[in-house]
């Protein structure tokens, strides 16, 4: 895994998808036409949960994309959507052999559980289904694709712009975690603390872990830093407590906060200054990238070039946080 992050200004996000914005240009030199006499593909996306917008994102994702590969190739198809309302690695199990049962042509997971679900990737590949993850990976099993976020990467990039907001000085920085059986937060929580030791001034306290829901997140931050008044910085390798308005009550700068995402509940935290900057994850690309390297492998014949894809995180502050929130409204639908 590579460790460093490309930043990028937000037009780059906009530059390698927004909702409506045709196919991405890695798959423009991919040869036409569709194998012959299928009537229909049928690709599925499920993801970690219904309710979380990136996730709704992604969805509107691989929508567009398979509106603009079914004109493009000549032949239909269908991404559908199958994911349980809260993270769940067992119903993902469940969704997961059902779509093979039903003969879809490819799925792509983002994965609770990477044990839970390896075997389950493994059945479905074994009964012909093309199956590749977003987001959250499970590189054991026999999935021949993942595109998403760097999370040892991401993680160094959090504590190292945490780091230049915080300056010099001796600092306590809490590291808030999630799901503790998903890889990419514990990636990511690896990454922050590497990049931690390159700074001597800084101490870490945490990960404190809490459900990856907006209550329980801002709830535990709360409680952890009225319990740590010594912690000046939040390195946010998950940003579930900005989901909610509840800490825009903080004194903007008296604690830095660098986070990831950039969802619309946390563009209001960067305008008023409680959070410096974010840095946002892909996640309408989670989707349309994934029916892009599906088609690639399923209707062309094509193998990804590079098996293991990962997207820079744009940055996004008091600057470009309207021109994001643009960008939501169309993933969203609004």
């Amino acid at each position: 895994m590579k460790h460093g992050m490309r930043i990028v200004s937000i037009a780059a996000l906009a530059a390698v998808g927004v909702a409506g914005c045709g196919p991405n240009p890695s798959s423009s030199n991919a040869p036409a036409g569709p194998s012959a006499g299928k009537r229909e593909y049928v690709f599925a996306l499920i993801a970690k949960n219904q309710g979380n917008p990136v996730f709704q994102a992604a969805r509107t994702g691989a929508e567009d994309a398979a509106r603009d590969l079914s004109a493009k190739l000549g032949v239909p198809i269908n991404a559908q959507w199958q994911t349980p309302n809260e993270d769940d690695a067992q119903k993902q199990v469940e969704f997961l052999e059902q779509m093979a049962v039903q003969g879809v042509d490819g799925v792509s997971i983002s994965v609770v559980v990477a044990d839970t679900l390896t075997p389950a990737i493994d059945k479905a590949v074994q009964r012909g289904v093309a199956v590749m993850c977003f987001d959250s990976d499970a590189p054991r099993s026999k999935r021949f694709a993942f595109y998403g976020t760097d999370d040892v990467a991401a993680g160094q990039l959090i504590m190292r712009e945490l780091a230049k907001e915080l300056g010099p000085g001796r600092h306590v920085v809490g590291i808030p975690g999630g799901n503790q059986n998903a890889a990419n937060i514990q990636n990511r929580i690896k990454g922050a603390i590497e990049e931690a030791r390159k700074h001597p001034n800084i101490a870490i306290k945490g990960p404190f872990y809490s459900k990856e829901t907006p209550q329980d997140a801002a709830a535990k931050l709360e409680e952890v830093q009225t319990a740590n008044p010594d912690i000046d910085g939040w390195a946010m390798i998950g940003s579930w407590a900005l989901f909610t308005d509840a800490l825009l009550k903080w004194e903007p700068g008296k604690v830095k906060i660098v986070a990831m995402d950039a969802l619309p509940a946390e563009l209001p935290y960067v305008r008023k200054g409680v959070v410096a900057r974010l840095y946002a994850q892909q996640t309408y690309q989670w989707g349309y990238r994934s029916i892009e390297i599906l088609a690639d492998k399923v209707i062309l014949k094509k193998d990804p070039a590079v098996p293991v894809e990962y997207s820079p995180l744009p940055l996004v502050d008091k600057t470009n946080a309207d021109q994001m929130e643009q960008n939501w409204k169309k993933w969203l639908r609004q």
